[in-house]
């Protein structure tokens, strides 16, 4: 006669008697039995959990005092957790019976042992199984007992996965039914196991998972640990899934900015295309393309840059960061693509647009045209108009500032181009002495005048000596003022190369000035971003390029 296997709806003592026989079988003929009633439990599992997600924890607990030892028993069970989706319905029960917020030690202590199973079913360096009789039941199976156990991970995870995506769950769409609390103790229970690779598909999917609700609904403890786990390259995400991220939790993206900046400066800067491959890697220029995340980005950069006080290295990072956001952007798909106003909307749009252009963009002959351009929008902004508050002119000075790439092209076409001097000198003293308070600026216009103008004069010399260059300086009445200081250690770093007398010189001055003064970072920083530009753009000869490299050789060393 066939056994009857019917039992009552939500009947916890009759499967918790069912568990504890399980647990002590060790016969062929009860394991067989385990094997006959896995559907029936698996059907009451998904009604527990269909009951439970309308009941707080508390009250769940009450109504059904003997379902913490019905689950914990189950848990350990590898023919329930390894039967179709009842590893699932077991951890979606164990969401449902977590505090959200604990209100004694008894909740704390369930809570701390609710982890404890979830780790167990999500980790399979913990389902080793040293029972013979499980051993032999996976070995009949064709498995290895590790091999059986990542089966298990795979399937439980692409179980969840599915759920979350809103699929389908035993014939019912529950897409949005999930409850947020149930996804946040999900969030909770994956910390301990987020460097687990079998886990990445479900990190992404709650990454990206909202359900509708008005606030964040995932832990911050498990964003902060996502986050520092991809920051420091323990797994690898999606480009979606740590956009989600970072826009979900200001705090990441905060910390992966930093972290950026820390990893920038705590290396020898040899080359932009090292500082690049860097920033690249930190997946913030792709982020970016999300106007949100841009502006947040630019926040700290701003922070930043006036915490260090302008200091070249931070600078001409950020300056590498807007070029490759800028490509990002550039090559983006027009319809994904967001308007540049949506980036820069407190800006001038004619002068955003006119800094965008990229220098390949143009003929070389039309670079000084564009930058006088540039120049003349930004004095009408600057001059013409009531711009008065240092933090309107900090913004349009960190503008300009973030496409350097400009700034340093005016440098070199004064020098190596007929132009009309006063539109590229006005441009170059804006960036460098930005407030006019007492005529800085005027001041520094006057200085700036009257060293290219001696240089010019030098310019065509093949037999220079140093101090035929240091007279160029000599007369410089404004000695106190930096920023005159950092505009004229421009004119004469490209003065060195790019003139033939200058080639002849360039070493001995440089050691000259870096032994006097405190500007070998100043220079360093100007003579890595030339390499770079003149490696990308391949318009020099080779003399100017082997004297760069040894340039940068000897004030690497020193």
């Amino acid at each position: 006669m066939a056994q009857d296997t019917t039992v009552p709806k939500l009947n916890f003592e009759y499967w918790l008697d069912k568990a504890v026989e399980w647990g002590q079988a060790t016969t062929l003929e009860s394991q067989k039995d385990v094997c006959l009633h896995l559907p029936q439990l698996q059907e009451f599992l998904h009604q527990t959990y269909e009951t439970l997600k309308h009941m707080n924890s508390i009250v769940a607990i009450q109504q059904f005092p003997l379902i913490g030892q019905l689950l914990g028993r189950l848990c350990w069970n590898p023919f329930v957790i390894g039967y179709d989706e009842s590893q699932k319905t077991l951890m979606w029960c164990l969401c449902c019976l977590y505090s959200s917020e604990p209100q004694n030690p008894v909740e704390l202590k369930a809570n701390s042992w609710i982890r404890s199973l979830l780790c167990h079913l999500l980790s399979s360096s913990k389902w080793e199984s040293n029972e013979a009789e499980t051993s032999t039941f996976i070995s009949a199976l064709g498995y290895t007992s590790g091999d059986y156990y990542c089966h298990l991970v795979k399937n439980m995870v692409s179980s969840l996965v599915t759920e979350l995506r809103g699929n389908q769950f035993n014939g019912l769409n529950i897409q949005g039914r999930v409850p947020a609390s149930r996804v946040n103790a999900v969030s909770l229970f994956c910390l301990p196991l987020i460097t687990l690779p079998d886990l990445t598909p479900l990190l992404e999917t709650l990454l990206l998972y909202h359900g509708g609700a008005s606030k964040e609904i995932l832990s911050s403890e498990f964003l902060e640990a996502v986050n520092d786990a991809f920051l420091k390259k323990k797994i690898s995400l999606s480009e979606s899934a740590v956009s989600s991220l970072w826009l979900r939790h200001l705090p990441s993206l905060e910390n992966a900015a930093l972290y950026l900046l820390d990893q920038l400066l705590s290396i020898q800067m040899n080359s932009l295309e090292e500082v690049a491959c860097v920033i690249k890697d930190s997946f913030l220029p792709q982020a970016a393309s999300h106007p949100a995340i841009f502006g947040i980005v630019n926040e700290i950069f701003k922070n930043v840059l006036l915490e260090t006080d302008g200091t070249p290295e931070v600078m001409t990072i950020i300056q590498v960061f807007t070029q490759l956001f800028v490509q990002v952007h550039q090559n983006e798909n027009k319809q994904q693509k967001f308007p540049l106003k949506a980036y820069f909307p407190h800006y001038y749009q004619p002068l955003v647009i006119a800094l965008l252009r990229r220098p390949f963009e143009l003929p070389s002959t039309h670079w000084s045209q564009h930058l006088k351009h540039i120049s003349d929008m930004l004095k009408a902004l600057v001059e013409d108009t009531n711009m008065s508050s240092f933090s309107d002119l900090f913004e349009i000075w960190f503008l300009v500032a973030c496409f350097g790439e400009w700034l340093d092209i005016a440098a070199e076409q004064l020098l190596k181009a007929a132009v009309e001097p006063d539109a590229l000198l006005w441009l170059l003293a804006f960036y460098y002495c930005p407030q006019n308070e007492n005529q800085q600026r005027t001041r520094t216009m006057v200085e700036a005048r009257a060293v290219y103008s001696h240089l010019m004069m030098l310019f065509k010399s093949t037999i220079l000596s140093v101090s035929d260059l240091q007279a160029a300086v000599n007369n410089i009445t404004d000695t106190e003022q930096c920023c005159t200081q950092h505009l004229i250690t421009h004119l004469l770093t490209n003065f060195l190369l790019f003139s033939s007398g200058g080639h002849m010189i360039a070493q001995e001055f440089i050691a000259h000035v870096t032994e006097t003064t405190d500007i070998s970072k100043e220079v360093c920083s100007l003579l890595i971003r030339t390499a770079y530009r003149i490696n990308h753009n391949g318009e020099e000869n080779q003399r100017t390029v082997k004297l760069l490299n040894e340039l940068l050789q000897k004030l690497n060393i020193e």
